[in-house]
């Protein structure tokens, strides 16, 4: 049994390399170190190949008090809907496929995907995000289930290494959306697919809403602090949106502080869990240092610009609401 646990462990290290020369990694005291004298840390069973405090902080902080909230449970798999909804990939059809999932918060798609295929999954994300994904999913996946905390500029595996690449509710928090884009890209085999999904840009209205109004003084606030307030003005705000539509005036729903649960919260869920949701993503909204969305058309044209044709640019409606999805193939 020993001999086993010892050698998943040592598969698991072996999974990455060092992000800036490609040199292979072994472990050594408690992290993995290359021959060209790299070092990092392996904390909480992790390697961590950037630090852990950055511009993703309150991502941190979001999923590791959120672990549990959009993880799918019995008769609400609603994580797989949206994945296989924007990807329209097959389940069956993706056995020994090495998947690579970019930011993937505390692990809603890694479950989707460790339960309902056979495919090996190396996930990586850029904040402490990576603990809550570690106890969500930890247990999973039989050795096929590889997680590290990195940067999507300097990800820990070779070039041309991944048969799928996965990115979804990540890009528009990125400082560089296009340089995001040519990071995934570069990952892929040739032939391989990579799907992001994004904020979209539908008009000069995008930005005239309570989101972006207030991001310039929210985005300042502690984390703590931004998610205490929404927290004690969730249920008052719910009641205001409700009255809006009831009254022929959800256009103006728009301006008030709270997610469009209408559109964004999956319906029929039990109303605790309806109102986690919710505060989640509304801190969501206001707590990220950046928000860029952007035209589907000119994410289409980075995919093209970086070396990869893209086979669908459209609206795609996964179960909560219509999602900007770009899927393409590394030439």
């Amino acid at each position: 049994m020993r001999a086993t646990v010892d050698r998943l462990k040592q598969q698991s290290m072996s999974a990455f390399v060092d992000p800036a020369t490609g040199l292979p990694l072994r472990e050594e005291d408690g992290a993995l170190v290359s021959a060209g004298g790299s070092c990092f840390p392996v904390v909480g069973k992790i390697p961590r190949f950037c630090a852990t405090e950055d511009y993703t902080s309150s991502f941190g902080l979001q999923w590791n008090l959120f672990d549990k909230t959009q993880i799918d449970c019995e008769g609400a798999e609603v994580s797989a809907r949206r994945l296989f909804a924007e990807t329209c990939w097959r389940p069956g059809e993706l056995e020994g496929f090495d998947i690579l999932e970019v930011g993937s918060g505390a692990g809603r798609f890694s479950r989707a995907i460790l339960e309902h295929t056979r495919a090996n999954l190396y996930s990586i994300d850029y904040s402490t995000a990576v603990e809550a994904n570690l106890r969500n999913n930890g247990g999973l996946g039989e050795g096929r289930f590889f997680l590290a905390q990195a940067s999507i500029y300097e990800l820990p595996f070779p070039d041309g290494r991944f048969d799928k690449v996965l990115c979804l509710g990540v890009l528009q928090h990125t400082p560089d959306f296009e340089k995001s884009v040519a990071a995934l890209i570069a990952k892929a085999k040739p032939g391989a697919e990579i799907v992001v999904d994004f904020y979209e840009i539908r008009g000069w209205w995008t930005k005239l809403n309570a989101k972006y109004l207030l991001r310039p003084f929210t985005k300042r606030m502690a984390p703590e602090e931004l998610l205490r307030t929404i927290d004690q003005n969730t249920d008052r705000l719910i009641a205001a949106s409700n009255l809006l539509g009831r009254f022929g005036l959800g256009v103006l729903r728009r301006f008030l502080p709270i997610v469009d649960f209408e559109n964004a919260v999956p319906p029929a869920l039990p109303p605790d869990r309806f109102r986690e949701w919710v505060v989640l993503d509304t801190f969501d909204m206001f707590s990220p240092a950046y928000d860029n969305p952007q035209k589907i058309s000119a994410v289409e044209r980075m995919f093209e610009r970086h070396g990869a044709s893209v086979t669908f640019a459209g609206n795609i409606d996964n179960g909560s609401g219509k999602a900007a999805v770009v899927r393409a193939i590394r030439r």
